[in-house]
Parts: structure tokens; sequence; C-alpha cells
């Protein structure tokens, strides 16, 4: 049962930081919601007063137009819930936000104006794109990392180093940039932008979303492999110095069963952890490195949604980004409780 209360009380703290979270962003984009409908509104209003209420003025006289336009300045208020005081429209979008209704855009993005459905068309090009990518790097990374530990101070490890600092401080944007301009501009191997032909279909789909992804891809793994194979070497590099590798070397234990059956079973909580947030990172995309390469994934949609000021979009990304971080921390905290049994005895006791 230890384990189990501390999953619990794991989630339950995740599902309290939600709600908190949640009303948050409600209350700060509510408030920069009612600043442009009550924008919107005047605007409708003065459009309103030139067409139908010159008319009402000319025919019925001022009286009647005075009427008119305060009748129709209240059903503008109610449409775009201007009548509601601050924290009712607060406590209401938070409602709606934790049943997922997100609202709708002003503006068609992605050939639709629900803010759900855009988030579902967004979320696997990113996935395609970004979790791709990182699934190359965690191998990559955690493969070349443990080869360097088991030889470390060899010319292999030092290489290895060297480019991880190298390729881990290149901005992944000016990066791409230099990548366009060599291999799509000058030597045309790949294209500029990486839109997918929405005419193409089966294997001609599959062939021109393989080229267009294929540099977008290169690139992530090329600046960032290296720092996930330089931490993955320190880790090991510190758990094998552990006086129980020790022990398992002086036994006779065969090396390989040394370095993946104990060594890097001891170093798996900071790598998962690793993992875990790496995997559902990438499901937000990168805004600049979607922007470089003209890709429509999610860091994209951020920015397309701060450009025309869509607050109903922006709550909806910024909830799935606070529920992919909880996400990712109660992941951590499950597996941190299944390979330490200290995490769990330790919240246990507490409890």
């Amino acid at each position: 049962m230890g384990y189990l209360k501390y999953l619990v009380f794991r989630i339950l703290n995740a599902i309290l930081v939600l709600l908190i979270v949640t009303f948050i962003i409600s209350a700060l984009f509510v408030k920069v919601a009612e600043q442009s409908n009550r924008s919107k509104m005047y605007e409708e209003l003065m459009m309103w007063e030139r067409t139908e209420g010159a008319k009402i003025k000319q025919s019925q006289g001022l009286e009647a137009f005075e009427q008119a336009k305060a009748a129709k300045q209240a059903a503008l208020e109610e449409k775009y819930e201007l009548n509601i005081p601050y924290w009712q429209k607060v406590y209401n979008k938070a409602l709606r936000t934790l049943r997922l209704d997100f609202g709708t855009t002003s503006m068609p993005i992605f050939g639709t104006n629900n803010v759900s459905d855009i988030i579902k068309v967004a979320v696997p090009r990113s996935i395609l794109l970004f979790t791709t990518a990182t699934i190359i790097v965690i191998i990559l990374g955690i493969f070349l990392g443990v080869r360097a530990a088991r030889h470390a101070g060899s010319v292999f490890d030092r290489g290895l180093s060297i480019f991880a600092l190298l390729t881990y401080s290149l901005p992944m944007w000016w990066t791409g940039m230099m990548f366009l301009l060599i291999f799509a501009f000058k030597l045309g191997w790949f294209p500029l932008s990486s839109m997918f032909d929405p005419q193409l279909t089966g294997w001609e789909h599959v062939k021109d979303v393989l080229w267009k992804l294929a540099l977008p891809v290169f690139t992530y793994v090329f600046v960032v492999f290296g720092g996930w194979a330089w931490t993955t070497r320190n880790i090991m590099i510190g758990t094998l110095q552990e006086d129980f590798i020790m022990a398992a070397k002086a036994k006779g234990v065969p090396e390989h069963k040394i370095i993946y059956g104990h060594a890097l079973r001891a170093a798996a909580p900071p790598i998962v952890t690793m993992i875990i947030f790496a995997l559902l990172g990438s499901l937000g995309g990168a805004i600049i490195s979607e922007l470089v390469f003209n890709y429509p994934g999610m860091g994209r949609l951020y920015w397309v949604a701060l450009q025309q000021n869509e607050t109903n979009l922006l709550i909806g990304l910024t909830y799935f980004f606070t529920v992919l971080y909880l996400t990712g921390v109660v992941l951590a905290d499950m597996i941190y409780g299944f390979l330490d049994p200290r995490v769990k005895v330790g919240a246990s006791a507490k409890m």
C-alpha cells in the first residue's frame, strides 16, 4: 500500500496544481479578452449606427434612435459577456476550460474555428516531427553516452565531449537557417518549406512527408543528441564508481551485465526523467524552429495565436502545455517510486 498511497498523493497534488493554474490563466486571459471584446462591441455598434441606426433616425426620429441604440448595446454586451461580473466570467471560463471547451477563434485556422479541433490538427504534426526526432536523439544519446562512459578518457570520449559542447551551444533556429541555406538553397537536396502537399495521396504523400521532414529532423538531432550523450556519460561515470559496481567487478560479473544490468538501472531515474520530459515536451513543438522551416505544428500555432490575439486559442494551448508538464511530473514520480523504494517509503511515512 506504500506505493499506492504515494501514487494517489502525487496524482491529487497534480490535479490541485492544474485547478489552480487553470483559474490563474483564466483570470489573466479573461481580462485581456474583456478589453478585446469591448473594442469589438464598440466597432459593431458604430457599424450599426452608420447603417440601421441612420435609417431609424431619419424615419422615426432621435428618440427612437436612442432607444434602439440602447437595446442594441445591451444585446452586444450580452453577446460579448460584458454584462457579467469579472470573477463570474473567470469562474465560467475555468469550468469550460476544465471540460476542454475552449470556444472558437475569430478567424479560421486549419479550416476550422473550433479551438479543440485546431489543436487536434496541430498535435499530430508536432508528434510527427519533434517526437520522431526526440526518439532518435534518445537512442543515439544513451548509446553513445554509455559507450563513452565505458571508455572514459579515450579519444572517442574526448571527441564526443567536444562535439556535444559545440553542437549544444548552437541555437536551433540559427542552425536550421544555415542548413536551409546549404542543403536547400545552395545544394537543392531538400525543400525550403516543410508544408505538406494536401493533394498527394498514398505512397506519394508518404514520400513527400519524409522528404520535407528530413532536414528539420536532422537539424534537431544534430543540435541535441550530443548534449544527451554527454549528460548520460556523466551520469554513468558517477554510477560506475559506486561500491556495488566495484563489488560486481570483483566477483567476475561480465562487463556487459555490469553496464546494462547494474549501472544503467541505477542511473535510470535521472535518465528516465529526461526521457519523459523530452517526449512530452516534443508534443508542444517549438515556435522558432517551426517558423524557420515553415512547419504547421504546435509552436507555429502558438505564434499565430499571439499575432492574431486569439485569446481562446491561447488559453487552450496554455492549458494543453500545463497538462503535459503535470503529466510528466506524475510519470516521473511513478517511475521514481518504482525504481527507488526510498521515495515511496518517505512519502508514506509523512502521510
